[in-house]
């Protein structure tokens, strides 16, 4: 299936970035409590103990924060963790596509320091993922090794990092065979499992985190994709925008989200709201998002923050190891710095 025909919605909407007249004060205010807030999700994240999807994703989170140094000493540390077959920062058994969460950093790391060793690493890394890696006969990456399975997480492994090392058109054809899988056009949301050899859905639920983790993957690729790719990032935009719009359907009045979104029986979770922010600082300041969109995160940003312990941890996230109750995790700090870089960059008209 063609991905144009797949990718359908409506048209982009433009947004401007303007503020309006007497904001500074509050951008200001903002910018200071990101920077505030910043180091100290930062300090409680590096002493977390991390799996190779966690290491990846505080990777980047330090690189949309522009924290050169820790890119760097978090892509060594991976490589010392790197299998025979190219993936990094495996501690344990690991999945096909989560250590190319951490791909794009890596990349940048290498490009940055011209290390022979974090270069190898890199492009290791993307063979394993390009030619290596489990997939279904129509090519789609499996996100874990037991079993034929696509993952709504997966939409931000291995699309950035494909898209980050100038493979568009395999980042986008992973992309459309997600959604053509997990993709619910009814509700604008995605199941969170497909089983390929039964073909169905194994988990038809619409868990937080994985569309979280996808609303944030489709901010990535389309932050990447070239103007050459203008058409695509028409479409994707507009997909991006859907699924933004299923998930503010079930915001609860406090800003937060359900872990199920739509099932209010399931507890009430953090990151979800963060990942959220995160794509649609990045999609009003790119502008795949009406402007108004903003008031959104700032909501979703506000009670995030009143989730910070005294120790910089965000409480109430979907929980490491096991994400089946409420408490901290990995991946819930590199979102907090991912949401606030983000949200400081749009405010302050600073968009690289």
């Amino acid at each position: 299936m063609d991905r144009r025909s797949f990718l359908r919605a409506s048209a982009a909407v433009g947004a401007s970035g303007v503020l309006a007249p007497g904001a500074g004060a509050a951008v200001d205010k903002q910018t200071s409590e990101s920077v505030n807030r910043i180091p100290r999700a930062t300090a409680a994240a590096m002493a977390m103990q991390r799996k190779d999807w966690e290491q990846g994703i505080l990777a980047q989170a330090m690189l949309e924060a522009n924290q050169h140094e820790q890119v760097i000493l978090l892509t060594k540390a991976a490589i010392v963790q790197r299998t025979p077959d190219g993936r990094l920062g495996v501690v344990v058994s690991g999945g096909p596509t989560d250590p190319a969460m951490g791909g794009e950093a890596y990349a940048k790391a290498a490009e940055w320091t011209r290390d022979p060793q974090i270069k190898d690493a890199v492009d290791g890394l993307l063979n394993w993922i390009r030619f290596r890696a489990p997939r279904s006969a129509d090519g789609i990456l499996y996100h874990v090794f037991d079993g034929p399975e696509m993952w709504s997480d997966g939409f931000n492994c291995a699309p950035p990092f494909l898209a980050a090392m100038g493979h568009y058109d395999e980042a986008l054809a992973q992309i459309e065979g997600y959604c053509r899988r997990l993709w619910n056009p009814y509700k604008k949301l995605l199941s969170h499992i497909f089983d390929d050899s039964k073909r169905e859905l194994k988990d038809a639920n619409y868990w937080g985190g994985g569309n979280g983790w996808a609303a944030a993957g489709l901010a990535r690729v389309l932050r990447i994709l070239p103007s050459e790719y203008n058409l695509d990032r028409a479409y994707l935009g507009a997909f991006a925008k859907e699924l933004v719009d299923g998930c503010l359907h079930y915001q609860r009045p406090d800003g937060l989200f359900h872990d199920v979104v739509d099932q209010p029986s399931t507890f009430v979770e953090t990151n979800l709201a963060q990942m959220l922010a995160f794509a649609i600082y990045e999609g009003v300041g790119a502008g795949w998002l009406p402007a108004s969109y903003k008031s959104h995160a700032d909501t979703m940003r506000a009670a995030a923050r009143v989730k910070m312990d005294s120790l910089g941890y965000i409480q109430g996230a979907c929980s490491a190891p096991n994400f089946d109750h409420p408490g901290v995790s990995t991946e819930a700090q590199a979102f907090c710095i991912m949401m606030e870089s983000a949200g400081s960059k749009l405010e302050s008209g600073n968009l690289t």
